[in-house]
């Protein structure tokens, strides 16, 4: 059975979906079914190679058009600004210090938004899960392929 969780997201990344999805339709769709056609007078189709990588480059189109769009209907659109607290939630923006003392700031940010060298990290992350739902001066301890790495939470902003 089909899961219809809601995709938590902010709202840049679902104007990104939502370009995204139209340059897709509108664009590409078009542009491939001119190749497949161009492709098509060519002649015999078995053993046209323009063809198949059109029929191809069609297939893998329309399979990211119908994830946009699921992507976009289960899109739950949160406004950090609305959102305020000492607690660490989606779409707060966090400042640590690590275990070295450097201080990083991160972001929590849906899935299709994140970017860790950007300071934007997934929820689902194992540092954005471990962040959820702690307070300023709460420590954490995340596991990391490069070892366990421990963080405290010294600011907590909802901009």
């Amino acid at each position: 059975m089909a899961t219809v969780d809601k995709m938590p997201m902010l709202a840049e990344g679902h104007q990104h979906l939502m370009s995204e999805l139209h340059r897709l339709k509108s664009v590409e769709r078009p542009q491939i079914v001119e190749d497949i056609e161009e492709a098509r007078a060519h002649g015999d189709l078995s053993e046209n190679a323009e063809y198949h990588a059109a029929k191809e480059r069609q297939g893998h189109n329309e399979a990211q058009i119908m994830d946009y769009e699921d992507k976009l209907a289960r899109a739950q659109v949160i406004d950090p600004k609305s959102l305020s607290g000492d607690r660490v939630v989606f779409g707060a923006t966090v400042h640590l210090l690590d275990d070295a003392d450097k201080p990083v700031r991160y972001q929590i940010v849906g899935e299709i938004e994140a970017d860790a060298k950007g300071g934007r990290i997934s929820y689902n992350s194992p540092l954005g899960r471990a962040l959820i739902g702690r307070s300023i001066g709460d420590e954490v301890e995340v596991v990391t392929p490069s070892g366990e790495k421990y963080y405290e939470i010294k600011k907590v902003e909802f901009i």
